[in-house]
């Protein structure tokens, strides 16, 4: 991408992040425990991120806010309709892999 100017980087680095996000919401069979285990960061982190960046900008998104745009419902309802009770392997991966979450 060195041949890329900034602006252009910039839109396709945007374009990145929406088709991650649309992914993310296609596929709630994939929990974010699964996500944490296997790639160190869920659905909660990505919202997460979204909000440290707005804040850095002085723009007002809360929590539940970059929550819902990531989810694409509110957050306790994408729980209610597809999270599951995580298992013991899980929990167990997950303790060994959460440093810095």
């Amino acid at each position: 991408m060195k041949d890329i100017d900034a602006k252009t980087q910039m839109e396709l680095e945007a374009a990145a992040f929406r088709r991650l996000v649309e992914h993310l919401r296609e596929r709630t069979d994939v929990q974010n425990i699964d996500l944490m285990n296997l790639a160190g960061f869920c659905r909660n982190c990505l919202s997460n991120w979204l909000k440290e960046a707005a804040d850095e900008r002085g723009l007002a998104l809360s929590k539940e806010e970059s929550r819902t745009h990531v989810y694409g419902m509110p957050y306790e309802e994408w729980k209610e309709r597809h999270q599951r009770e995580a298992s013991s392997a899980q929990i167990t991966d997950f303790e060994k892999t959460k440093p810095g979450h």
